[in-house]
């Protein structure tokens, strides 16, 4: 298994004992990202939109320092701290997957820090990718 995590990048560092990423064979297990900013490490202004559309742009750009990409998403879980914002949600999350989509699960979940959001997913490493990104103990 290889674990990834990502100091001094445009990616947040993690709060607490985690790793951004872990991969484990042909799967790669992200941690639920929130949307914080990248500098100050805290949550950004804006509703559920803004933070959806960060969280994915966080997602994103862990999955791409892998060799990576949302293409190669298999599974997400969408954690809401309020599920009537399921709909605004939905219209950021379905402008930035393509078909076919991933599964994906939506619970509603008291959120840490205030956030209205965060994400999490599970990727899969096709034979074209997996020599790609870092190799084990770059992190």
């Amino acid at each position: 298994m290889e674990h990834h995590s990502f100091p001094d990048t445009s990616i947040p560092p993690a709060y607490g004992p985690y790793s951004h990423a872990v991969v484990a064979g042909d799967f790669v297990f992200l941690a639920g990202q929130i949307a914080r900013d990248a500098v100050t490490g805290r949550l950004i202004d804006g509703d559920i939109t803004a933070q959806t559309a960060r969280c994915l742009e966080i997602v994103s750009d862990i999955l791409k320092t892998l060799g990576l990409s949302l293409a190669d998403v298999v599974r997400t879980t969408v954690f809401l701290s309020d599920i009537e914002e399921f709909a605004a949600m939905n219209g950021v999350y379905s402008a930035t997957f393509q078909a076919p989509y991933p599964v994906r699960s939506t619970p509603q979940v008291k959120m840490p820090f205030g956030a209205l959001v965060g994400i999490e997913v599970t990727a899969y490493r096709s034979p074209h990718t997996k020599r790609q990104g870092p190799q084990e103990g770059d992190s």
